[in-house]
C-alpha cells in the first residue's frame, strides 16, 4: 500500500468550486477517494483564520476527518484589499514531505488549481521520484499544473456537497 501526503489549498478549492459549480467541496468524499489510493500518512489543510463561527465549525470538521489545519490570520489592508496566501507554506511542507526519510511517502496529493505550484509538483515528480497528483476544477486549473503532474483528478459534481 502506498503512503500518501495531502496538501489542501482550502481557499483555492473553496473559490473554484463555488465559481464553477455554485457548490462546496466535500472533504469526506475526498478522504474516501484518498483511502482507495493508499494510506494517508499526513494531511494538511491550509486556511485563513477569520474567527467566525461558520469557519471554526468547518475547520473542526476538517480536523475530525483527519486533516491538520494550518491557519494564517485574515489581513485586511488599509486600501480595502485582503491577503491570505499560503503558497510558500504549502511549498515548504510539500518539499519536506517529499524528502522525509522518517515518514516516507510515495504520493504527494495537492488540492489546488494554482499554476504557481507547477514547478513544485514537477520537482516532486522529477527530482524526488514521487507520484504527483492534483485535484482541481478542470476549467479553473492551470494547464501548466496539469502538465506538471502524473495524474490530474478533476473535481466534478461527484465530489461536491
Amino acid at each position: 500500500m502506498k503512503n500518501i501526503a495531502v496538501f489542501a489549498d482550502v481557499q483555492n478549492i473553496y473559490y473554484t468550486t463555488r465559481q464553477a459549480y455554485g457548490r462546496q467541496f466535500n472533504y469526506r468524499k475526498l478522504w474516501q477517494q484518498l483511502n482507495e489510493m493508499g494510506n494517508v500518512v499526513s494531511a494538511n489543510a491550509y486556511a485563513i483564520s477569520r474567527d467566525d463561527d461558520q469557519q471554526i465549525k468547518f475547520q473542526d470538521a476538517l480536523r475530525h476527518i483527519g486533516f491538520d489545519v494550518k491557519l494564517k490570520p485574515y489581513i485586511q489592508r488599509s486600501d480595502g484589499s485582503t491577503k491570505g496566501d499560503w503558497d510558500v507554506g504549502i511549498a515548504i511542507d510539500v518539499m519536506e514531505a517529499a524528502q522525509s526519510e522518517e515518514q516516507p511517502v510515495d504520493i504527494i496529493v495537492l488540492l489546488s488549481g494554482d499554476g504557481d505550484f507547477d514547478m513544485l509538483m514537477a520537482k516532486v515528480r522529477e527530482g524526488y521520484g514521487k507520484e504527483a497528483v492534483v485535484f482541481g476544477v478542470p476549467t479553473l486549473t492551470a494547464n501548466s499544473l496539469i502538465n506538471a503532474v502524473d495524474r490530474f483528478i478533476p473535481i466534478n459534481e461527484d465530489i461536491l456537497l
